[in-house]
């Protein structure tokens, strides 16, 4: 198990504009990976009622549990790595393998065998190093639904706020407010469950 706090700034982009930026950029299509992420929460939603979120990364080869949960700065991850069999189970039985994960889930009073699969986020993404951060590009489809995302991960909030807000602006990007792809998505589950 590893934990790190993440902090990051994005803004959502339209299709014209991430084009725009990808060029600006220079990206090249062999810069971009595709990552799935299989999300996880109770049937009434209580990781996300809590702020929190679950899921399953599947990088390359490799299999990933992450727990997000709200922190004083930026966001507390709990990562837990686990075999493609594990999550493969996980993903079509739901419920959670036992660990560090589903023993803090518990302690807030969340059972791991109410945790159901609702779903994957596939996203085609490319990441430079830019100044003092990682400058992430996002094309992401879930539930019939895409949308396009640029990010700033950054150890400093202050200035990585700074950077990123001159950086939308040289880039003529306007600041929209942004929920984060876990939200985006549970908001497109619960309208599909009406």
């Amino acid at each position: 198990m590893s934990q790190e706090i993440e902090i990051e700034f994005k803004n959502i982009l339209t299709r014209e504009e991430f084009y725009r930026i990808k060029s600006h950029f220079q990206l090249r299509e062999e810069q971009f990976f595709m990552q799935e992420n299989h999300y996880f929460d109770t049937l009434t939603f209580s990781l996300k009622e809590r702020g929190s979120a679950l899921r399953i990364r599947k990088k390359k080869n490799d299999y990933v549990i992450t727990l997000k949960e709200p922190a004083p700065v930026g966001i507390l991850e709990t990562h837990q790595i686990v075999s493609e069999t594990e999550a493969l189970k996980m993903i079509e039985c739901g419920g959670l393998l036992q660990g560090e994960i589903s023993e803090r889930l518990l302690q807030v009073g969340i059972s791991d065998k109410d945790l159901l699969y609702f779903g994957t986020l596939t996203t085609n993404r490319a990441e430079i190093n830019y100044k003092d951060g990682l400058l992430v590009f996002d094309h992401s489809m879930y539930l019939s639904t895409e949308d396009y995302e640029m990010e700033y991960e950054v150890t400093n909030e202050e200035r990585g706020k700074k950077i990123f807000l001159t950086l939308c602006e040289e880039l003529k990007i306007p600041i929209r407010d942004t929920k984060n792809k876990i939200r985006r998505f549970y908001e497109q589950k619960q309208k599909s469950l009406q």
